[in-house]
């Protein structure tokens, strides 16, 4: 077994695909409209669906935003540098909603980012780049 994808609801999906192919450079690896029941599946990743997870973004055509509820918690990518990443999103019109630096009670570096529908995307810096 093996996971496939993780599904994020999303109000407005080209924004969304913006967000996650040209600010933090996921490919756009499959779309498909579903007219009969009034949704787009989109499936982006860093890799090809056959070789590693990716995120399926879900686009209801009748809804603009949804109640994140207090369950949901984050998507986590490693960067090789947290710190220049931030500034790349930020440079792309991103929103980093805690910049880098160490975790609290811990030495791993880490930030978190929100797309647009405010799903958190927490970046983890690769070990031995704790500098």
């Amino acid at each position: 077994m093996r996971i496939l994808h993780t599904m994020l609801r999303v109000g407005n999906l080209q924004r969304s695909l913006d967000f996650y192919t040209d600010v933090l450079g996921m490919k756009l690896l499959r779309q498909k409209d579903y007219p009969d029941g009034k949704f787009t599946l989109a499936f982006v990743g860093y890799g090809e669906e056959s070789e590693t997870a990716v995120l399926e973004l879900t686009h209801n055509w009748d809804t603009d935003s949804y109640d994140l509820g207090n369950g949901y918690g984050h998507i986590a990518l490693e960067v090789e540098d947290a710190y220049k990443a931030c500034e790349q999103i930020k440079a792309k019109g991103g929103k980093v909603t805690r910049e880098a630096g160490p975790m609290m009670h811990g030495s791993t570096v880490i930030a978190f980012v929100e797309d647009p529908d405010g799903y958190k995307i927490e970046l983890i810096q690769a070990k031995g780049r704790e500098d």
